[in-house]
C-alpha cells in the first residue's frame, strides 16, 4: 500500500481548472496543464489498507485502483500504467469522461472525501504517454480468424483491441467519416481533446486493426454479406436512438436533438466546417435535460457566445448529501457543478415544458412550461405556475431509448430484443444468432464509458472462446448485472 497515514496527513484535491473567462474563449480542455502533477504523489497516498477495497465493486472494469495508486505514490510510473492497462484499454477516456462511481465506493468515502482516483488515472496514463511507455501490442501470430466490429465507440473499440491481440484479423465499421463514435463526435473537445483518440487509433492500427468508415451496416452492407464475410460479428452501435418530446411546437425551427447538435460544433475543430450551421451566438438557449449530455449542450453554448443559457430538468434538484435510499457504496445521485455549469447560466427543476411558441417565420421564441411534483408517487403539474421563457435554440438532452432501428441492423440480423428493447444476449456476449455478439449500449442500455469499455472486453473473451474453443482474455462480467448502471 502507498503511505499507511496518508488519508491522515493529506486532505483531497482535485484538478485545477483554467479561468471562466480564458476557457470559455477556446475549445481546448479545462483543465490547467501540468496541476496534477504536482499532487498526485500526496493524493495517491491517501488510498487506505482498508482490507476489502470496494472501489474494485464500484468501477464495472475491475480496475486494480490500490496497486496502481501505491505506484503512483512511489512515482513508479511505469508500474502504475502496467497495472492501469491490465483492465483498461483506453485509461486516458475514463480519466476524462467517467463520473467515478469507483469514489463513490471508496472506503475512506464513508466519512471523509474520497481519493481521487480519477485524477490519478488520468495522471498515470499520461505520464505514460508522455514517456513513451504506450506501445503497440502486435499479436505474436494470427489465428487465421476474421472478425467484424460494427460501431467504434469505447465498447467498440475494446472489443476490437482484445480480439487483435488474441490474433484475430478484426475489422471496424463506423458509419460516420471518422472513428471514434460518442467519443468523436458526441463529446465536446473541451472534455477531451480528440488528439487522444487518434493516438489510440495509431496505436490500433500498428497492432493490425482495420478501420472502415463511411459504411453503415444495414444501409451500405446488408447483414447477411458481412456475416459470410467474417467467422464472428460483434455489434456495438451503441443506443441512439435518442427521446424525444412530442408537444406543440416540436416542428418549429430552432429545436434539435443534443446529438443533432453536439457534433457541429466537434465538426468546426475538426476543421469540416468555418462557423457551425447550428451556432448559439447571440441566441437565448434553453437546453431540456439535467444530465451530462445537457451539460455538454450548456458548455459548447456558452463558448458559441449564447446571449443566456437555461437548463431543464423535470426531477426536483438533488441533495448535495447521500440520503437514506442511497448508502455508501452505491452511486448516489447528488447536486453536481461541472465545468460547464461554473461557466454560467441558470439551472431549473421540477419543471415539463408543455408547448413550444415561434415566430411568423416558423422559428422557435418561447418555451413555455410549468411547475411539477410528485403527487402520489405521480409527477403532477402544480396548477398558476405556468410561465415562458425565451427560446431561439433549444437543444433535447432526455437520453436514449435504444440502438437505431430504422437503418436495418436488428432486422438484417433477425435479433431478438429483451425486455427494455435492447439486443439480448447469454452470459457470453452472444445473441440469439450464432457467431454475432453484442456490446455496450447496444445490448446495455444507455450507460456509463467504463461499462462499455468492459462490455468490449468481455464480448472480445466470447467471440474468442467462440473462434478457438478457449480463451486467455479476462473473464465476461455478467451482462445482466445493472446494479451500477447509471
Amino acid at each position: 500500500m502507498a503511505d499507511p497515514k496518508g488519508f491522515l496527513n493529506h486532505g483531497r484535491e482535485v484538478a485545477q481548472t483554467r479561468p471562466v473567462g480564458e476557457r470559455v474563449r477556446d475549445w481546448n480542455e479545462v483543465y490547467v496543464p501540468g496541476s496534477l502533477l504536482p499532487i498526485i504523489s500526496k493524493q495517491a497516498s491517501r488510498c487506505m489498507d482498508c482490507g476489502i477495497p470496494f472501489c474494485h465493486n464500484g468501477c464495472p472494469l475491475g480496475n486494480l485502483i490500490p496497486e496502481w495508486n501505491d505506484y503512483a505514490y512511489r512515482e513508479d510510473w511505469s508500474a502504475a500504467q502496467e497495472r492501469l492497462h491490465a483492465t483498461n484499454n483506453f485509461p486516458e477516456f475514463t480519466g476524462r469522461l467517467c463520473p467515478a462511481p469507483c469514489e463513490s465506493a471508496c472506503v475512506l468515502g464513508i466519512n471523509q472525501p474520497a481519493v481521487t482516483i480519477k485524477n490519478v488515472e488520468v495522471s498515470i496514463i499520461d505520464q505514460a504517454w508522455d514517456r513513451g511507455d504506450v506501445a503497440a501490442q502486435a499479436p505474436e501470430r494470427l489465428s487465421g480468424k476474421t472478425v467484424a466490429v460494427i460501431g467504434s465507440g469505447p465498447a467498440g473499440l475494446a472489443a476490437a483491441q482484445q480480439l487483435t491481440r488474441a490474433g484475430h484479423t478484426v475489422a471496424v465499421y463506423e458509419r460516420a467519416d471518422r472513428i471514434g463514435g460518442l467519443l468523436r463526435y458526441g463529446i465536446p473537445e473541451f472534455k477531451m481533446e480528440k488528439r487522444h483518440i487518434n493516438r489510440r487509433i495509431e496505436q490500433m492500427r500498428a497492432e493490425g486493426t482495420k478501420f472502415r468508415t463511411g459504411v453503415e451496416i444495414g444501409r451500405d452492407i446488408d447483414a447477411a454479406k458481412l456475416r459470410k464475410r467474417y467467422d464472428a460479428v460483434v455489434i456495438a452501435a451503441g443506443a441512439t436512438t435518442a427521446r424525444d418530446l412530442p408537444v406543440p411546437g416540436r416542428e418549429l425551427k430552432g429545436v434539435y436533438q443534443a446529438m443533432e447538435y453536439l457534433p457541429l460544433a466537434n465538426k468546426v475543430q475538426e476543421g469540416d466546417y468555418v462557423t457551425t450551421p447550428v451556432s448559439a451566438e447571440g441566441k437565448h438557449v434553453v437546453v431540456i435535460g439535467g444530465g451530462d449530455t445537457g451539460a455538454d449542450c450548456v458548455g459548447t453554448a456558452h463558448r458559441q457566445g449564447a446571449a443566456s443559457v437555461t437548463q431543464l430538468e423535470i426531477m426536483p434538484r438533488p441533495g448535495e448529501d447521500r440520503n437514506a435510499g442511497q448508502p455508501w457504496p452505491t452511486f448516489p445521485m447528488l447536486y453536481k457543478v461541472t465545468s460547464a455549469h461554473e461557466e454560467g447560466g441558470e439551472r431549473v427543476y421540477s419543471v415539463s415544458t408543455t408547448h413550444f411558441e415561434g415566430d411568423e417565420d416558423g422559428n422557435v421564441q418561447f418555451l413555455h412550461l410549468v411547475e411539477v411534483e410528485f403527487v402520489e408517487g405521480r409527477l403532477t403539474q402544480k396548477p398558476g405556475t405556468e410561465r415562458k421563457i425565451p427560446a431561439q435554440l433549444v437543444t433535447l438532452a432526455m437520453g436514449f431509448t435504444g440502438t437505431d432501428r430504422e437503418n436495418g441492423l436488428v432486422e438484417q440480423f433477425a435479433l431478438d430484443l429483451d425486455e427494455r428493447g435492447n439486443v439480448a444476449r447469454d452470459d457470453e456476449f452472444q445473441t440469439n444468432v450464432p457467431g454475432v455478439f453484442v456490446a455496450g449500449d447496444a445490448g446495455r442500455g444507455q450507460s456509463l464509458i467504463v461499462w462499455a469499455i468492459a462490455e468490449g472486453r468481455s464480448a472480445a473473451r466470447g467471440v474468442d472462446r467462440f473462434l478457438t474453443g478457449a480463451s486467455e482474455l479476462p473473464a465476461p462480467i455478467r451482462p445482466t448485472d445493472r446494479s451500477l448502471t447509471v
